[in-house]
């Protein structure tokens, strides 16, 4: 596979793989507004607090769906390890996320509904690139044997093209074929 090739394959599979992110994250966003949301309107909870439960919740829900669709692929054996990652990686995203409405309502005294409601999406968005980051960095990690199987390939697939077996003999050849044994 030539280098230009090599490198359309990462950028596919880095755009299927925010697209992925994305669709989780969608409905994790849809949970957590609905939840901060219902929250507000049935409690006297304050703004911050709202959004911590509303948070924790989308959390939750968020972790199956990047565990069992955007990162079904990736490894899972040390599940203790991956959780405890993504739940330190999450509560970071919910500081961020939750920081940035502490300050516009408590520092700046915008706490209308909508104006809540359009920072805590701020947040989200500030939080969304940090835990895209942590989660395929760090949580959900490329298994290391795929990587070395598409190694392997793209040297085969050299090999195939310029007439040489990995062995570096001629292919298809009589002398070849003896060397080979």
């Amino acid at each position: 596979m030539t280098d230009r090739g090599a490198l359309r394959v990462r950028v596919d599979r880095l755009t299927r793989e925010v697209a992925k992110f994305g669709a989780v994250g969608a409905v994790g966003t849809l949970i957590n507004f609905a939840v901060f949301n219902f929250v507000r309107h049935v409690t006297d909870l304050q703004v911050v607090r709202a959004s911590v439960i509303a948070t924790l919740v989308a959390i939750g829900c968020n972790y199956v769906g990047f565990r069992y669709f955007t990162y079904r692929d990736r490894d899972k054996s040390g599940r203790t390890k991956e959780l405890s990652l993504f739940l330190l990686f999450s509560v970071v995203g919910l500081v961020i996320e939750n920081g940035v409405l502490y300050v516009a309502t408590y520092g700046f005294g915008w706490d209308s509904r909508l104006q809540t409601n359009v920072f805590k999406f701020l947040g989200m968005a500030i939080a969304t690139l940090f835990r895209f980051w942590s989660y395929r960095s760090w949580v959900f990690r490329a298994l290391p044997a795929r990587e070395a199987v598409a190694h392997a390939e793209s040297f085969l697939e050299e090999d195939a093209r310029d007439g040489t077996d990995p062995r570096g003999t001629a292919s298809g050849t009589a002398s070849g074929a003896r060397r080979r044994g």
